[in-house]
């Protein structure tokens, strides 16, 4: 009885309610109290922000899963990115040096979004087992899988050697990484947001998504060095394989990062009491929850084109439209990283303060602002780029607070693969058209980055005001407190 009452009324009783029924269940004999136990850990994690009586400031375990979580994402977030901070050399390199200096780069960058095509597949077999067998096992695999084709793209020979086979080899490995990159993100989410107290959850992943984006500025970093370090020549040289050798190191120091992990205490819960022969996690998604599938989907396009915009094609754009150097061009995309860093934290706190909705209402409406900033700095040549490029950092927040509005459209025994169907397939398509997109219209007018920004941002603004007439799954917070969408 006490188990089918946590589980009907997990939403409506107190938070004080779960002690009591934590208090009755002691009374019973061994096997059922753990049901009753377990079943009342499963159900207190869905209750929000605000909603419970855990500690709001995080234990020094809480802190120290966090800077894990965090470190080793940056680490295998920058194996993933740091081919797009040198796809001008690598467009030399690996193309035939008669083809049209656009025709080289559009197709670097298709190699460099090809990866993003291959998230949803790895994703969702990740997530499967994320869901089946723990969210710890398949955190430390992926960041294995991206470690090792980073290593191998900088070993390997170039079109001069093997002509054509250089470019069907990077994309492979590319492919790889992309796989790996997909169970990574939806695996961090949810395995951070399962450890910490709920009126911290807002913090922890934007934390965690900084952390993430770290590995862009180590990225940045790193290109900047380099471009200042060594010549053009040299860098075509031998330079270019310098940041991929080091991201496999990388790889293996966050391989050992992650064996001082613990399982959630979500999962280990849930692992009790599920039976064999449960529904695959997928199909529950697919035919339980499908009404988190869209927004899930819209929040993540919304995400994309931050990055997209701030990280993927702004570094590139400085260099080829706007004639800066490459050392500068770097350096500022550095400086506009941290500035996200930053923001991702601050929208993290701010959910926590106000509720992940309206905190993403909020960012969807900077989001175009800092775009428009960063773009008039550079086609009017204001001269203030290093500042625009900071204040696009902070608007760029929603990075932050997209993952605590779609860690509570799902429950938990399919909360990874709920995420890395939505995210994967959704990012996927979007990081991968709109990079192409934009780059064949910026010829025409690099306003157009500003316009797309606009769009996306207005989606985001049209999801908070549509959540409670579209009856979305998840907690929303109306009026201060929180009920069932």
């Amino acid at each position: 009885m006490i188990v089918l009452q946590a589980k009907y009324y997990a939403s409506r009783i107190p938070p004080s309610g779960f002690a009591i029924l934590r208090a009755a269940g002691a009374h019973l004999a061994p096997d059922h109290f753990h049901k009753c136990h377990t079943d009342v850990a499963q159900y207190e994690s869905l209750m929000p922000a605000h909603a419970t009586e855990r500690p709001v400031v995080l234990s020094r375990a809480d802190h120290k899963t966090l800077a894990l979580a965090a470190l080793g994402g940056a680490l295998e977030i920058y194996d993933f990115i740091i081919f797009v901070f040198f796809a001008l050399t690598l467009a030399k390199l690996f193309f035939p040096p008669d083809m049209p200096e656009w025709l080289r780069l559009l197709q670097s960058f298709g190699i460099f979004v090809t990866g993003y095509l291959a998230r949803p597949l790895g994703g969702l077999v990740m997530a499967h087992y994320a869901d089946r067998l723990g969210r710890k096992r398949v955190f430390s695999l992926s960041i294995l899988m991206m470690a090792l084709p980073c290593l191998l793209i900088g070993l390997m020979p170039v079109y001069a050697d093997v002509g054509y086979l250089a470019p069907l080899t990077l994309l492979a490995l590319r492919v790889l990484q992309g796989a790996a990159v997909g169970g990574e993100v939806p695996s961090a989410w949810v395995f951070v947001a399962e450890h910490v107290p709920a009126p911290r959850r807002g913090y922890a992943l934007g934390f965690l998504q900084a952390g993430l984006t770290f590995g862009y500025l180590l990225g940045a970093l790193i290109a900047t060095a380099l471009a200042r370090l060594l010549t053009p020549e040299q860098m075509l040289d031998f330079g270019w394989r310098l940041p991929f050798l080091l991201g496999g190191v990388f790889g293996v120091l966050g391989v050992w990062l992650r064996r001082w992990l613990s399982e959630t205490p979500v999962f280990l819960a849930m692992r009790e009491r599920r039976e064999a022969g449960a529904p695959l996690p997928l199909a529950q998604v697919l035919r339980a929850h499908r009404r988190a599938l869209l927004p899930a989907v819209l929040l993540t396009c919304v995400l994309t084109t931050a990055v997209v915009v701030l990280v993927v094609l702004t570094p590139t754009l400085m260099q080829q439209r706007f004639g800066l150097a490459a050392a500068e061009a770097f350096a500022l995309s550095s400086l506009g990283i941290v500035f996200l860093n930053i923001g991702c934290v601050l929208a993290g706190l701010l959910a926590d303060r106000i509720g992940p909705w309206r905190a993403l209402l909020v960012y969807s409406l900077l989001l175009p602002i800092g775009t428009f900033v960063l773009y008039a700095s550079l086609i009017l040549d204001l001269g203030t780029a290093g500042v625009a490029y900071a204040l696009a950092g902070l608007c760029s927040g929603v990075v932050g607070v997209v993952p605590a509005v779609m860690v509570a459209l799902f429950p938990p025994a399919v909360r990874v693969s709920g995420i890395s169907l939505t995210y994967n397939i959704a990012y996927a398509l979007w990081a991968s058209l709109t990079p192409l997109g934009l780059l064949a219209l910026v010829p025409w007018s690099p306003w157009v980055l500003v316009g797309y920004s606009l769009l996306m941002g207005g989606v985001g603004v049209g999801c908070c005001l549509a959540r409670h007439r579209l009856r979305w799954p998840g907690l929303v917070e109306e009026a201060g407190s929180y009920r069932r969408a």
